[in-house]
């Protein structure tokens, strides 16, 4: 089986590519082109010539505009990779009867309410990037190609900046700090992402009737405050530097951070329906962190590791 990752240099890209070499042969492209094939979501015309000169079995599209903030301003590039973009991928599948994985996000819902979102709930993006990741979505049902869509959130991984090698990298240097504590979500490692992708991924292709729409998220929440104090009380026991005391990470309200883009307070996912299609049980976010953190710990640099 020949699969296509998209977005091969990001944190869920990365280890896409580890996970589905397990099951089939894997051709990683990023943004530059490699060989002459073309990556780049903003390149559809080249993207199309490179999709049918490889012809995958299942394409991987772990691509996107994610830059929050800076979507709103650049709000037509964001359209272009998010939106657009998918439905060129979706349009090929199903020309080429390959299967599509993409990825999408929790802040396809407004945020509202304490209840765990659910793959059919309306959505309703508070902001540019959310409303273009929901375009995208669209555009790929509509292709009418076989497809996984998996909805994530709170993505991190040791081998990139995220909130988690921020924390670490801020405990290490400052005495006090400062944690919004009124969003809730769940820490959602690029690895489990991964690694239950190509798990569902050949099993959707032995029953293509389960072709949709899917959360995919570490079991449990927290808020940000939680994550950071789980995070650093991890590293403390793994011999990492952290300055603050428990009692020196502050919990704040939202806008203690003004931001360009507004942010969902309620980003928890029902995984249920994951749960019982393709038969897994997904973890606690605790057991994801603690494993980062460990493996940080034996990193050269404390805090941050990058490659």
């Amino acid at each position: 089986m020949r699969i296509l990752v998209l977005g091969s240099r990001g944190q869920v890209g990365f280890e896409l590519c580890r996970s589905l070499a397990q099951i089939g042969e894997v051709i990683a492209l990023g943004r530059e082109p490699s060989d002459g094939l073309c990556g780049d979501l903003e390149q559809p015309d080249e993207l199309r010539r490179t999709l049918r000169h490889i012809e995958p079995q299942v394409i991987a599209n772990a691509a996107a505009y994610t830059d929050v903030d800076g979507a709103e301003a650049d709000c037509e590039r964001a359209e272009r990779v998010n939106a657009e973009a998918p439905g060129v991928l979706a349009a090929e599948a199903a020309s080429l009867d390959a299967w599509l994985v993409h990825y999408s996000t929790d802040y396809v819902f407004d945020g509202s309410g304490t209840t765990p979102w659910r793959e059919d709930d309306a959505p309703a993006p508070l902001n540019v990037y959310g409303a273009t990741k929901a375009r995208g979505e669209s555009a790929v049902r509509d292709a009418g190609c076989r497809h996984l869509i998996f909805r994530t959130q709170w993505i991190y991984a040791t081998r990139r900046k995220n909130f988690l090698s921020k924390i670490l990298h801020a405990a290490a240097t400052r005495d006090r700090l400062q944690v919004v504590d009124d969003q809730t979500g769940a820490p959602t490692s690029a690895e489990l992402v991964a690694n239950v992708t190509a798990h569902t991924l050949l099993l959707a292709i032995a029953r293509p009737a389960v072709s949709g729409t899917y959360h995919l998220a570490a079991r449990g929440e927290t808020t940000w405050h939680g994550y950071a104090r789980f995070a650093l009380d991890a590293a403390r026991e793994a011999g990492l530097p952290v300055r603050p005391s428990a009692e020196a990470i502050e919990p704040v309200a939202t806008d203690r951070f003004p931001t360009v883009a507004r942010r969902p307070k309620n980003s928890r996912l029902d995984v249920g329906r994951l749960e019982q299609t393709f038969e897994v049980r997904l973890p606690d976010w605790h057991f994801g962190i603690a494993r980062a953190v460990a493996e940080i710990s034996q990193a050269t640099v404390p805090g941050v590791v990058e490659r």
